[in-house]
């Protein structure tokens, strides 16, 4: 009697843009779908937060790979694991018979500048988080933000944290000290930027002392994190990007974090799926709110070497070629 060999299960949230790199990776390295197990985790309502969720990532991060008779994996490690575990060079067995193109950079120096472009996009700098939850910079766009799903995630979260902690308390749950004090920090930190959305309404004036400070706070880090480190960011990857995607023509391992990330950015900043490269980069510019500050040296026409445009468009363009890109995001852009 053979017994079935156990499956890796992916644990991610489907608006996730990490998340979404490592679905990338799955299709671009052409796993099959009976390969692994996907089980959604709601950050939405702070389901990352459940102790049986902290017990596989202590971070309470997804994505997270549970990978049979090895480590468990959290999202800075899986897009490495998945394209080593199927190449020509591996042992894995697969079902799958689809290509599995190396996603690696082959050269040292290639190997660098992909490791540099990668902890760009995930440096504090380039958060989504700041970019999405705090997408406000004055009264107006505070409102809107308050107005929009945001808030109902934030409320979510803490509900969901005060729930847990509660049951902590009353000795439903047994968990650690350290898992407390990790519960009381997220609910410290989501408290407050729920407390100025759901005064969003309310003018200044009938705001109390804290409330104001709480408001100047929340909007000062919006400007900065779409104003100062978001330019510096796009500026960097400008610069160290080869075109048309992060290594050149070939899709690498580089171009996967990249691409949800800018997918997401994209979005926040009013783009849609059909837009073209260069309305994309006019909507970041134009959302930054400092002018246009992506230089245009790249060429994106062999023939028509004088129409210089902005490399990040042209990854744009790119990127809605790919039938990966197309199939994670094919019901919207998130």
């Amino acid at each position: 009697m053979s017994t079935a060999i156990p499956k890796a299960v992916l644990y991610y949230y489907p608006a996730s843009i990490w998340s979404a790199s490592v679905l990338l990776a799955l299709e671009e390295k052409g796993y099959a779908p009976d390969e692994y197990d996907l089980k959604i985790v709601n950050l939405a309502k702070g389901e990352n937060y459940d102790p049986t969720f902290l017990r596989l990532n202590p971070k309470a991060t997804v994505p997270t790979l549970i990978v049979p008779l090895s480590n468990t994996l959290s999202e800075e490690a899986i897009n490495e694991f998945l394209d080593k575990s199927r190449s020509g060079l591996s042992k894995t067995h697969t079902t799958s018979v689809a290509p599995a193109p190396a996603l690696s950079p082959a050269t040292i120096a290639a190997t660098a500048i992909a490791k540099s472009i990668i902890e760009l996009i995930q440096s504090p700098e380039a958060s989504p988080g700041p970019l999405k939850y705090y997408n406000a910079r004055d009264d107006a766009s505070l409102q809107a933000l308050a107005a929009s799903s945001v808030l109902g995630t934030v409320q979510g979260k803490v509900g969901a944290l005060k729930h847990h902690i509660a049951e902590a308390q009353s000795g439903v749950s047994q968990v650690s000290e350290k898992t407390k004090a990790f519960w009381a920090g997220k609910l410290e930190f989501w408290s407050k930027v729920l407390s100025v959305l759901e005064a969003a309404g309310k003018s200044l004036d009938a705001l109390s002392d804290s409330e104001k400070q709480a408001r100047v706070e929340f909007l000062e880090t919006g400007r900065k994190a779409w104003e100062v480190d978001l330019p510096k960011v796009l500026l960097k990857l400008s610069t160290e990007m080869a075109g048309p995607y992060a290594l050149g023509d070939q899709f690498s391992i580089a171009d996967l974090p990249l691409a949800a990330w800018f997918t997401r950015l994209a979005v926040l900043s009013g783009a849609v799926a059909g837009d073209d490269g260069k309305t994309v980069v006019d909507k970041i510019e134009s959302k930054a709110g400092i002018g246009a500050f992506l230089p245009r040296d790249y060429s994106a026409d062999a023939v028509r070497r004088s129409d210089k445009v902005a490399k990040l468009g042209v990854f744009w363009d790119g990127l809605k070629t790919r039938r990966s890109w197309q199939k994670i995001y094919g019901e919207g852009v998130f």
